[in-house]
């Protein structure tokens, strides 16, 4: 049954398809500090989002080593890289709670596109980005 289960959520999660970004996306480039009950960590950040509510965001370090890379639409979201560990793929609501504060940033990047600061708390987590 564990062996059904594992593949259902695989067959279900590789279909789903995210737009191409387009030169209509907005594109916004900074710094990402980020800090939870493990690491401090800070490093670049490339965000790109359109008016459809599709997202994504690449956080590096030095060198180009990628340390999280998120994809996120309205309802279905993808995390990779070091940070999230095994990676995930799935409907957002429900992500782990480890990655829920990363999905949470579209939101707060999207709606504070003056803001040259943007600062997230999500539990354990903080976030702060300066673009």
């Amino acid at each position: 049954m564990l062996v059904a289960f594992t593949s259902c959520q695989t067959t279900t999660t590789s279909s789903h398809q995210f737009a191409a970004p387009s030169p209509a996306w907005s594109t916004k480039t900074g710094q990402l500090a980020y800090t939870d009950q493990k690491v401090s960590l800070i490093g670049e950040v490339l965000v790109r989002y359109s008016k459809q509510g599709e997202f994504e965001l690449t956080f590096t370090k030095a060198g180009g080593i990628t340390l999280l890379s998120l994809r996120q639409d309205a309802g279905f979201g993808k995390v990779e890289g070091p940070l999230a560990r095994r990676g995930w793929s799935g409907p957002i609501g429900e992500a782990p709670a480890s990655l829920r504060g990363w999905f949470e940033l579209r939101d707060k990047i999207v709606n504070g596109r003056k803001s040259a600061t943007i600062r997230h708390d999500a539990g354990q987590q903080t976030f702060t980005l300066r673009f």
